[in-house]
């Protein structure tokens, strides 16, 4: 069963309040949960506004726990070449914000924790302000900025906040401790822990550095630490799970997609892979 968004107290509030006043929604999803997620992402309007909303219902049938929604932009610099592709397949066909936010509220309708992943300019060319409004009126409880800085972060995380959203930030191996200090200071939400340097993109094997990357970030924070970038495998996906709370698998979903015959073909795909990743994460860390 997914975890619902929670409405009431955390049993934890030192993480799900961390980075704000009010308690977070999105921390409470792992704490209530218990175990680690699963995080599928799909890019806005691929392969279709109607497409999204198929794999919305595949994802979630398949054992999805937070959906993670990517706001197609014309120049994604974390992103490998499969969901740059996505996106620009999507915005040659119009989708917009608007559309990517109607998304998050079908997904939310179904009960689903929703995530955004967007671009700073996305949200400079709003406005933060309405932005986030945009955001806590879809339901989504955290938009990932892969672009933002923790230096220049806190003006974005205190609009958000106020919203009842989590900028979620990212780290990565190769962050100093000072800067892990920084990130732990203003991070809400959960961590977004890249699991090797470079852009998204499926990668052969899980880094052996990671379990040692996660206690450097343990040791600063109560947020959950949910990896992301290249997990793909299910074997990799109940790998990353045995030390974070989170996997996160987006690049090769969408490369499911994009290599089969057709549409149904794709959600075929997609489905048996997930099911598989959700029993391997759920089984990660059972004796």
């Amino acid at each position: 069963m997914n975890p619902r968004v929670p409405e009431g107290k955390s049993a934890k509030p030192s993480a799900a309040a961390a980075g704000g006043e009010a308690e977070s929604r999105l921390a409470q999803v792992f704490e209530l949960a218990g175990r680690p997620l699963l995080i599928p992402y799909l890019t806005g309007g691929y392969p279709s506004l109607e497409g999204s909303r198929a794999l919305i219902d595949r994802y979630l049938e398949s054992g999805a726990d937070i959906v993670e929604i990517g706001v197609p932009f014309s120049d994604p610099l974390a992103d490998g070449p499969t969901i740059q592709a996505t996106s620009q397949v999507a915005l040659r066909a119009g989708i917009t914000p608007r559309d990517v936010f109607q998304l998050a509220a079908y997904a939310t309708g179904r009960g689903a924790p929703v995530v955004l992943l967007a671009y700073l300019n996305t949200i400079l060319a709003r406005t933060p302000e309405v932005f986030f409004e945009r955001c806590r009126d879809s339901g989504v409880l955290g938009v990932v900025v892969p672009d933002v800085p923790v230096d220049e972060a806190q003006e974005l995380q205190s609009v958000a906040r106020a919203n009842g959203v989590d900028v979620v930030l990212l780290a990565a191996p190769t962050s100093t401790d000072q800067r892990l200090d920084r990130i732990a200071a203003s991070a809400s939400g959960f961590i977004y822990c890249v699991s090797v340097t470079g852009v998204t993109g499926a990668r052969s094997a899980v880094s052996a550095d990671l379990p040692g990357f996660l206690r450097r970030l343990r040791d600063r924070t109560a947020l959950p630490l949910a990896v992301g970038f290249g997990i793909s495998t299910p074997e990799q996906a109940g790998e990353v799970a045995k030390s974070a709370d989170g996997a996160i698998i987006g690049s090769r979903l969408m490369s499911l997609m994009q290599e089969a015959s057709s549409e149904e073909a794709g959600l075929e795909a997609v489905g048996e892979f997930l099911s598989a990743a959700a029993d391997a994460v759920r089984k990660a860390r059972s004796g």
